[in-house]
Formats: structure tokens, C-alpha cells, sequence
């Protein structure tokens, strides 16, 4: 499997590139050097002391999710299926982020809970809370493997190692940065990626269009490829979702993608959650995945429109995608060995380096914060010293570096990586997100029924994985995924309601703060949020993202 991921391909990087790579590197180790100095207990490691403006989180928020899925696995989809992947930001990132925002972050940054899980064992107790920690957990190493891997991968292409030795090699590096200064040195060093990745990125949009004459030669090309015309269109997605009906197509990426899946993601994800829970108040904490959702909403621009042009641009593609053979994961790196001279070779090299060590800490991060507080803290050893619990996180975050070097040869197996983050998203986010938002708005659920959803809808998403596998059923493209995290919402839903009409339900007084109808309003304000200005407020910040987002499905739709 490892092997047969190794390629020839090469960027023919010079001594300005390397110098540059190395420049990059010597930032991230510092960050992390000077942030460790302001770490005194745990919060400060797993939360950042919630000391962090919204400006910094914000940016953060959005970096996290800019990993090596991001950019390689984006890209590689828009060689693949064209402008239908724009659906992943506008349809299934903004709306999500926008309502993580307004509805549900007064509820995780209100109760001062630590992590999702935790607010998973305040609502339902000890059943659902073990479940979605192992789960979540369990994902992130995975997820991590992802990024450890493309980011091998360009050490692969660059030098020419082995991908084993490669995978070993970068894992270390972010181990390195995230043990000395845990969750503020990974968001510092996301502020810094951010910027980096724009820069490296946006010379390939530019320069790709240059060459293959603006944007009416790339709809010329594209139309005249083996995907059609229709690859120069959002709606209705038909190749992309698998389906040979628009209007199942656009019930699957409307439900399947922009519901189940994107609110799945976004509002239950500990990964992105953790970085608005870093914030220094209320407003702030809102504001962060409402400010994420600006770049968010243009980041396509820089990531899918180089895919798409790399199809019919570079040989090896054209070629392969002629012959339905290609490996689609190289994308962009094909771009960036035809169109850019060294020194911006150099930049592109360590965008990209920046992106999947970005996601990788975000994941590494998250999971050590679950594993000492959910897991070790909550089941295994209790009662100690938050220095025991510091030293635990930082002995966790080796542990799964290593488990992610490992899980790396997974993702290997996929030519296309975005097929397998979103079969893993249907695994775990999508009965997620259905347990979490029926339990926020419905106070009679019962903590049995709590767990028994979240176990009973991700067997339904595994079952209809399996039966896709199998050939009882057949979907190409994501739409397995799309089934699947519907079939996970529905049954869970279902399950939850019917072991509720049998069990027993937790008293309201427990539940303020964990349920919508129970929480006094002015628990969601924040004495500290009287100094922010008009333009703060989260809901005209989350208006103007809305119209800009309905613009542009406009426009490109």
C-alpha cells in the first residue's frame, strides 16, 4: 500500500527554497518555544488560559480546518469533479460555522466545560460522554494520520525519502511545537500558516489562469474534458454526489452535505470548537467561527480553482483523467512543479507544509485535551493534581503523534482522500450532531437514550458503508458518505425518541445551561462584552456573512 503511493514525481526545489523551508520551520519551533514560557497549569495548555482575542481565534478557527484535506484533498476533488466541489465551503462550512456562532457557542463558552464531550456528560451523564470521547478520539488519530501523511508526502517529492521515513520525520516536527506549548502554540502557529498558505496559494489561481487564458479558456477546457460542461457548475453535482437525479442530487448535498455533515462538523467538533473556547469572553468566543467564516467562504479561490485548472493544464493529468486513471491526490503538486520558478517554489513548499501541520496539531491537539480530561481524568485515574494531568496531556500527545504515523499508511490507500474524510465524518460527526442538537432543544431526552442514539447511528452509517462496499448498494463518488451520515441522523433521531417515551428523564434543574429552553437569557451575556462596538456584535457579523454566501451560489451556481 505504502509503495505503491511513492511516486517519481519530483519539484526541482534550489538552495533559495530550502532556505526558506528552513526559515519557516525555525518560526513554528520558536512560537512554540516562547509559548510554552506562558504555561503554568493546565488550562493554559489545553485552552490557552481562555486569554485569546477573537481577531487571533478567529484566524485559528479557520487555520485548523486549512489542513492537508483541505488543500490536497479540495484540490484533488476539484480535478475530479470541477466546480461542484465549492459546495464543501458554501453549502457545507458557512451556514454551519455561522450557527455554531449565534446558537450554540453561549452553550459550550457559558458552562466553562473544557471540552465537547464534557458538555455531552453534564446533558446526559456518563454513557453518551464515554461514547463520544473514545469516538472522538478515535477519529482525530485517524484524521491526524491524514494529515501526516500528505505532509510526507511532500517530503517524499521534495527528497525523495521513503514515505515511511518521511511520515516519521514530520510527525516529529509537530511533535515537537505542540509538547512544548500545547493549545496556544498551535493557534499562534495557525494565525502564522494562514497567511503563509494564502501566500503560497494564491500565485497558482493567478498564474494557472494566465496560462490557460482566463477564466473563459478554463470553462473551455473544462467543457471540453471528459467531465463536461456541467463541471463548470455548482448545481446540481450529479458526479459529485453519485446520484444520476438532480433532484437526489441536490437533496444529498442540501441534507446529506450542507446538514447532517457540515452542522455535524462544525458545531460538535472538538477540534474547531476548542479554538472559540480559547477566547477572552462571550462576544469573543461567537465572534470566532463568524470571523473563520469569511476567508472560509473564499479560500475555493485559492484551493479548488487550481485543482481544476492542473486537470486540463498538466500532461500527467489530462492524460490520466482521459484514461480514468490518475491519482488525483497530486493535483496540485503538478501545478506547482510546472508553473512556479524557485524561491516561490520554495513559499509554495512551505504553505503547503504549513497546512498539514496546521490540521495535524489541531487534531493532536483536541485529542489530548479529551484523552486527559474525558478519558484518563474521568474514567481511569481521578482526584489528581492538575500537575498529574499537565504531564498525562503531554505524554498523550506523543502517544498519538506515534498512533497517527500509523494510521498515515491508511489514508495511503485512497487515491481520492476527500472519499474517506467524509466516510469517516458519516462515522462520527453525523449521529453526533443528531444526539447533541435534539438534546439542546428537547428537555424530556433521557441520558439512556443519549448513548443508544450515538451507538445506533453510527452502526447505521457503518451499515450502509458496508453494504456500498459490498455491492448491495452502488454509489460512486461521495454518495455513500451523503447516505450514510442521513441514515446516521434519522436512526439516531428515531432511537433517541423511542427510548425516551421508556426511560427516565434527568430533573430541569439540572439541565440550565445544557437546554435551550431552560437557560435564563442572561446567561449568555458576558459583563466584559459591554466594550465591544457595533460592529462586534455577532449577529450583524453573521448577516453579512449569510448575504455574501447566498451571493456567490448565486453567481457560481
Amino acid at each position: 500500500m505504502v509503495l505503491a503511493q511513492e511516486t517519481s514525481l519530483r519539484l526541482d526545489a534550489g538552495v533559495i527554497d530550502y532556505a526558506i523551508i528552513a526559515l519557516y520551520f525555525a518560526f513554528v519551533l520558536l512560537i512554540g518555544y516562547l509559548a510554552r514560557r506562558a504555561i503554568s497549569n493546565s488550562l493554559d495548555f489545553f485552552l490557552s488560559g481562555r486569554s485569546l482575542p477573537a481577531w487571533i481565534t478567529g484566524l485559528a478557527f479557520i487555520s485548523a480546518n486549512l489542513g492537508a484535506v483541505e488543500i490536497m484533498g479540495m484540490s484533488a476533488t476539484a480535478a475530479q469533479y470541477g466546480m461542484p466541489t465549492m459546495h464543501y465551503f458554501w453549502i457545507g462550512a458557512v451556514p454551519a460555522m455561522l450557527f455554531l456562532g449565534i446558537v450554540m457557542m453561549p452553550f459550550y463558552y457559558g458552562s466553562k466545560v473544557r471540552s465537547v464531550p464534557e458538555f455531552m456528560l453534564r446533558r446526559f451523564g456518563p454513557g453518551a460522554h464515554l461514547v463520544n470521547a473514545v469516538s472522538f478520539a478515535f477519529a482525530q488519530v485517524l484524521i491526524a494520520g491524514i494529515n501526516l501523511f500528505l505532509l510526507a508526502r511532500i517530503v517524499n517529492v521534495l527528497l525523495g525519502w521513503p514515505l515511511w521515513v518521511a511520515v516519521i520525520v514530520a510527525g516529529l516536527i509537530v511533535l515537537l511545537y505542540i509538547t512544548a506549548g500545547g493549545l496556544s502554540a498551535a493557534i499562534y502557529n495557525e494565525v502564522l500558516q494562514f497567511f503563509v498558505i494564502v501566500a503560497a496559494l494564491a500565485p497558482l489561481t493567478i498564474g494557472g489562469l494566465i496560462q490557460v487564458g482566463g477564466w473563459d479558456g478554463l470553462v473551455d477546457r473544462v467543457s471540453a474534458g471528459p467531465g463536461g460542461a456541467e463541471q463548470m457548475s455548482a448545481w446540481p453535482g450529479n458526479e459529485l454526489a453519485g446520484f444520476d437525479s438532480s433532484v437526489l442530487s441536490a437533496i444529498g448535498l442540501v441534507f446529506g452535505l450542507g446538514f447532517v455533515l457540515s452542522f455535524g462538523y462544525w458545531t460538535t467538533n472538538f477540534v474547531e470548537v476548542q479554538r472559540a473556547m480559547a477566547s477572552n469572553s462571550m462576544n469573543a468566543a461567537r465572534r470566532t467561527p463568524i470571523i473563520g467564516a469569511f476567508p472560509k467562504m473564499f479560500v475555493p479561490f485559492i484551493v479548488i480553482v487550481p485543482g481544476m485548472i492542473s486537470a486540463v493544464l498538466v500532461p500527467e493529468m489530462i492524460a490520466g483523467k482521459a484514461g480514468g486513471d490518475v491519482d488525483y491526490n497530486n493535483a496540485l503538486l503538478y501545478l506547482m512543479r510546472d508553473m512556479l520558478p524557485n524561491g516561490m517554489l520554495g513559499l509554495a513548499i512551505a504553505g503547503l507544509l504549513a497546512s498539514f501541520m496546521a490540521g495535524m496539531a489541531a487534531n493532536i491537539s483536541a485529542f489530548n485535551t479529551v484523552f486527559s480530561y474525558d478519558i484518563w481524568q474521568g474514567y481511569a485515574v481521578r482526584h489528581r493534581s492538575d500537575d498529574y494531568y499537565l504531564r498525562v496531556g503531554q505524554v498523550v500527545t506523543v502517544l498519538a503523534t506515534v498512533a497517527a504515523m500509523g494510521t498515515a499508511f491508511i489514508a495511503a490507500g485512497y487515491s481520492n482522500l476527500m472519499d474517506y474524510l467524509q466516510q469517516l465524518f458519516s462515522f462520527f460527526n453525523a449521529p453526533l450532531f443528531a444526539t447533541f442538537i435534539l438534546g439542546m432543544f428537547w428537555k424530556r431526552m433521557t441520558p439512556t437514550a443519549g448513548w443508544l442514539g450515538l451507538v445506533s447511528g453510527t452502526v447505521a452509517a457503518v451499515g450502509v458503508f458496508l453494504m456500498n462496499e459490498t455491492g448491495v448498494i452502488d454509489l460512486p463518488g461521495q454518495g455513500a458518505s451523503f447516505i450514510g451520515a442521513g441514515a446516521a441522523f434519522v436512526v439516531d433521531i428515531v432511537v433517541s425518541w423511542l427510548v425516551t417515551m421508556v426511560t427516565r428523564s434527568k430533573p430541569e434543574r439540572e439541565l440550565a445551561g445544557l437546554v435551550y429552553s431552560l437557560t435564563p437569557k442572561e446567561s449568555f451575556r458576558d459583563p466584559r462584552d459591554a466594550r465591544e462596538s457595533w460592529y462586534q456584535r455577532p449577529g450583524l457579523l453573521a448577516g453579512v456573512a449569510l448575504v455574501l454566501v447566498i451571493g456567490l451560489n448565486v453567481v457560481f451556481g
